[in-house]
C-alpha cells in the first residue's frame, strides 16, 4: 500500500509584494523574479492585470500567484494570511516566505485647506496603518534572515504644495522602518525603505507620465535630466532582497535621480 507523498519543499526564495499588478509593484515583481525569486503579488481591483504579471513571471520559469488584498482594511488581514498559507503550500511547497515588500498605495492631491477627513483617513489606512499591521500579521510567516522593504516617497524629504497628507504618511513610514529594523534585528531580518521620486506611471492619475509640461519641469529639476521609470525602482528593491544587501539596514534609500539634491 503506497503512502501519500509530501510535496517537495521550495528551494527558491519567495517574496510577497503588495500592489504588484501594475506600475512600480509590477516591476518589483519582475525584477525579483529575474534574480530567481518566486512571487506572491497582491491586487485590489485589477485581477486581469495581476494574472498577466503572474503569466509573465511563469513564462520566465518562476512560480507566482496573485491574491486579492485591500491594504486599507486591516480587519481583512487574518483572512488574507490564511490565503497566503494555503498558497505557500499549494504553489510553492513552502511554509514561509522570505521577503515582504509593502508597496501598495494610492495618491490623493489636495491642499491642507481642502483635504477632507475622509481623504486623510484613507491615506492613513492605506499608507501607514496598513503596512504597520500587515507586517505585524506577516511575522509568523516571514522567515528568519528575511527582508522587509517599505515604499516611501521623495516627498518625505522635499515638499510640493498639495501633497501634505500623502507625504506625512510616507514620513511615518520612514520612522516605522527604523523601528522595525530595531525590533526585527534579533531574527536577522533587515528593514529598509525605498523612496522613489517622480515616476512615469499611472499613479495619482498619471500626471507625471501624461502631462508633458509637468514631465519636462520635473526632468529639468533632476540632474540626470529625466523623470524616473518603474524599471529604475524594481532593481533597487531586488537588491535589498538579496544577500548582497545583508549589511544595509534601517536605511531610507531615495531613488530619485538626484532631484532637489
Amino acid at each position: 500500500m503506497s503512502t501519500p507523498q509530501s510535496q517537495p519543499q521550495s528551494t527558491a526564495k519567495i517574496a510577497l509584494i503588495t500592489g504588484g499588478s501594475r506600475g512600480l509593484g509590477r516591476d518589483m515583481a519582475l525584477s525579483l523574479a529575474a534574480q530567481g525569486t518566486d512571487i506572491i503579488l497582491t491586487y485590489h481591483h485589477q485581477q486581469a492585470a495581476a494574472e498577466a504579471v503572474v503569466a509573465e513571471i511563469e513564462s520566465h520559469g518562476r512560480r507566482a500567484v496573485a491574491l486579492r488584498l485591500d491594504v486599507g482594511d486591516a480587519a481583512s488581514f487574518d483572512g488574507f494570511f490564511g490565503e497566503v498559507r494555503a498558497a505557500l503550500r499549494a504553489t510553492f511547497g513552502a511554509g514561509q516566505f522570505d521577503y515582504l515588500v509593502n508597496n501598495a498605495g494610492m495618491g490623493v492631491y489636495g491642499s491642507i485647506a481642502d483635504t477632507t477627513e475622509a481623504q486623510f483617513d484613507a491615506l492613513v489606512n492605506v499608507h501607514f496603518k496598513g503596512p504597520f499591521f500587515l507586517t505585524q500579521k506577516a511575522l509568523p510567516l516571514l522567515a528568519d534572515g528575511g527582508r522587509v522593504v517599505n515604499i516611501s516617497s521623495g516627498l518625505s524629504r522635499f515638499s510640493y504644495a498639495g501633497y501634505a497628507a500623502y507625504a506625512s504618511m510616507k514620513g511615518a513610514i520612514d520612522v516605522l522602518t527604523r523601528y522595525q529594523a530595531v525590533e526585527l534585528g534579533a531574527r536577522g531580518i533587515t528593514v529598509n525603505a525605498v523612496a522613489p521620486g517622480a515616476i512615469a506611471t499611472d499613479f495619482g492619475g498619471g500626471s507625471v507620465r501624461d502631462n508633458p509640461a509637468l514631465n519636462a519641469h520635473l526632468a529639468g529639476l533632476t540632474p540626470l535630466g529625466r523623470v524616473g521609470q518603474p524599471t529604475d525602482i524594481g532593481p533597487v528593491v531586488a537588491f535589498l532582497c538579496s544577500d548582497e544587501s545583508r549589511w544595509v539596514n534601517a536605511q531610507r534609500l531615495e531613488v530619485a535621480g538626484g532631484i532637489h539634491g
